[in-house]
């Protein structure tokens, strides 16, 4: 009892935290990276990407909502599949996430440095990437309660500079500052900007489509932190995915009709890029300031992420059981967040924002084809009224096969762009699975493994 008692977290967390985690992580994808969907579909296929895109967060949200809210435990995913497809597709959700999150970190902190030096071109970018992972673990090793309150205030402060965006760039007068026009007008020497791949374009644009929601899966890593997780967690995260939906509508809408396709598609910040062309000073200097707090929120999150699923991973003794470690007084994985800090800025100093991105991109889909198959035998195991769920999701199995439809669609527009990442993503997991199967797993305490409550699951 000892024991357990030293490996738990506090619940200190409600909905608006987990609101916070999963907007403040997934809203820097309306700051950059969604651009790149206009270098590969043009305009409309940035457009077909976003919805795209999010009807399968849709499914993502309403499948994590449920399982999640029932499986109440620090790692997530990774918790989820241990009790339901067991330890080897366990070890390696936990390391889509880690790598997830990580990549996506180093993401943020590119874009941070990139920002910065644009005030001076003295100001090193690697400088500021290191500072900022710096100074969000030290956040993060003080305090889930205290990081996830400062994720709620800078994310919603970066959620309505895109808000000051659309209405300084005067949406109701079309013509005059944005130039609906121009989604039409054929640059010199440059494709058509509705489609300049035609149909192939609009399937490569989907691989950064993702990067509108990526990580709002990530609510369910607040599981075991949460005072009361089967009521914080469906709220936090559809509530999160609808904010989502409207901020990246509203990106693309004025990001398209204010900056050129061809700047816009290789933009490494295309929203301040929009405030430029609006011309007002007050707009431009709210974007600044909105561009840097979102890619905050987002590191900050994946830190807190990252460090949740590792030490899951450390408790169970999938990794070493040093990482299992809980701080004696803040109640924080301090091993776990500690641990991944290196690795984070690592990439960041590549300073290689499409490749980090796509890493990313390929560990949260790898994640995505799982997550309909955990859902599946979820419900064939435990089936209504079994056992006792904090969230029902509607229309099963429906939102699980398009999940699993969509992510093949999208796993399609890697290979198009960045097949030699796909082949180099997938080796790495299989030799990490092998190392698992003939190496680690025999270290595992077994009778420890699973920690739900739950009667013996159907046709067992």
């Amino acid at each position: 009892m000892v024991e357990q008692a030293r490996l738990s977290l506090l619940r200190v967390l409600g909905p608006l935290h987990v609101w916070a985690l999963g907007v403040g992580i997934v809203l820097v994808g309306e700051f950059m990276g969604w651009n790149f969907t206009v270098a590969k579909g043009g305009v409309f296929g940035a457009l077909v990407a976003c919805w795209f895109a999010g009807i399968l967060y849709s499914c993502v949200a309403m499948i994590d909502s449920e399982v999640s809210s029932t499986v109440a435990s620090a790692g997530g995913q990774y918790a989820q599949a241990k009790h339901i497809l067991g330890p080897l597709a366990a070890f390696n959700l936990g390391l889509f996430l880690i790598f997830e999150y990580s990549m996506l970190e180093a993401a943020d902190a590119i874009v941070i440095g990139a920002i910065v030096q644009q005030l001076h071109p003295a100001l090193s970018p690697t400088a500021f990437v290191v500072l900022t992972i710096a100074f969000l673990t030290w956040l993060n090793y003080r305090g889930v309660h205290t990081s996830l309150t400062f994720n709620a205030v800078i994310t919603g402060v970066a959620f309505l500079t895109i808000i000051a965006l659309l209405f300084g760039s005067e949406f109701w007068n079309p013509g005059k500052i944005i130039k609906t026009e121009e989604l039409f007008t054929q640059l010199p020497g440059h494709a058509d900007p509705k489609s300049p791949y035609g149909w192939l374009g609009f399937l490569a644009a989907l691989q950064f489509g993702i990067w509108y929601y990526l990580g709002i899966e990530g609510t369910c890593q607040t599981a075991e932190e949460c005072r009361s997780a089967p009521r914080a967690l469906p709220i936090g995260t559809m509530s999160g995915l609808i904010t989502l939906l409207i901020a990246a509508t509203i990106t693309w809408y004025v990001g398209t009709g204010l900056v050129d396709w061809v700047t816009l598609g290789s933009s490494a910040y295309p929203l301040y890029d929009a405030a430029l062309a609006t011309g007002k000073q007050w707009v431009i200097v709210l974007l600044f300031i909105g561009t840097i707090l979102s890619c905050l929120a987002s590191a900050n999150g994946c830190i807190n992420d990252a460090s949740r699923a590792w030490f899951a991973m450390g408790r169970d003794q999938f990794i070493p059981k040093f990482f299992g470690g809980v701080h004696p007084k803040y109640k924080t994985p301090y091993r776990a967040i500690l641990f991944l800090v290196p690795i984070a800025i690592a990439f960041g100093y590549t300073g290689l924002l499409d490749q980090v991105i796509t890493f990313s991109i390929m560990s949260g889909l790898l994640m995505y084809a799982i997550m309909p198959i955990n859902m599946i035998r979820f419900r064939r195991l435990y089936p209504m009224g079994s056992i006792k769920r904090g969230y029902v999701y509607p229309f099963h199995p429906f939102p699980s096969y398009v999940l699993l439809l969509f992510a093949a669609a999208t796993f399609v527009a890697i290979y198009f762009g960045y097949w030699r990442n796909m082949v180099a993503a997938l080796l790495f997991y299989l030799f990490a699975s092998i190392w698992f199967v003939y190496h680690r797993y025999k270290m595992v305490d077994r009778s420890r493994l699973y920690t739900m409550p739950w009667p013996r699951p159907k046709g067992y």
